[in-house]
């Protein structure tokens, strides 16, 4: 066992583990694993409507500290649901309360000789005049702050998904999203559209250059 890398995953609805009644909604943390070799263990904490403070508030990152270990490491993509003023006990202030929560996760992660690393929020599908647009722009750049005030790795996954899209053109496109199937949901992501995602996550970690990257089967 002395061999096995524990990777856990702190998120939302993005990279949630969804079941087979939810098909063919998917979330990237269910095909994280296909990039990895065998020595690594997925535990996807991620959960859908989840902001960085109510994460914490609901004990979901105290559950991950009691497991995580030396050398396991924590992956932290919050920030979608961070950004919705109408639901105040989700929502965080990009420079202010965001910060001081995604603090919290790299902190706890380094007591306990884990490596934390910062993922930004995914890109939704955002289409206007031929371009994909970038949401969460403020969220993505509070997350940049405290990867250097901390000195915490960090995968620019917005910037990622963003130039994935833009590679592939926007009908491409709109079949990694719910909207192909329900004509309305521009955030989640269909089983085909979390493996590409997983897969540009995995881009990003093998990218850090960490023993982790080692790992990936890409």
């Amino acid at each position: 066992m002395g061999d096995k890398v524990k990777l856990y995953l702190a998120s939302d609805s993005t990279a949630q583990t969804y079941g087979q009644s939810e098909a063919p909604q998917a979330g990237w943390g269910q095909f994280i694993g296909n990039y990895f070799d065998e020595k690594v263990e997925i535990y996807n904490y991620a959960i859908g409507g989840r902001s960085s403070k109510t994460f914490i508030t609901e004990g979901r990152l105290a559950n991950i500290l009691d497991e995580i270990a030396k050398n396991d490491y924590l992956l932290i993509q919050l920030g979608h649901n961070d950004s919705t003023k109408i639901r105040p006990q989700r929502y965080t202030e990009p420079y202010d309360d965001y910060k001081q929560y995604l603090k919290q996760y790299v902190q706890g992660a380094r007591e306990h000789q884990a490596i934390p690393i910062l993922i930004t929020p995914v890109a939704r599908l955002h289409y206007v005049n031929q371009e994909f647009l970038m949401d969460f722009g403020d969220y993505c750049n509070a997350m940049k702050e405290v990867a250097e005030e901390e000195d915490v790795l960090l995968i620019d996954l917005m910037k990622q998904s963003l130039a994935y899209y833009t590679s592939i053109g926007y009908e491409q496109v709109k079949e990694l999203f719910m909207i192909s199937v329900n004509g309305t949901d521009c955030t989640h992501f269909t089983e085909k559209g979390a493996g590409e995602i997983a897969r540009l996550v995995a881009q990003g970690v093998k990218s850090l250059e960490i023993n982790l990257s080692n790992k990936v089967l890409l």
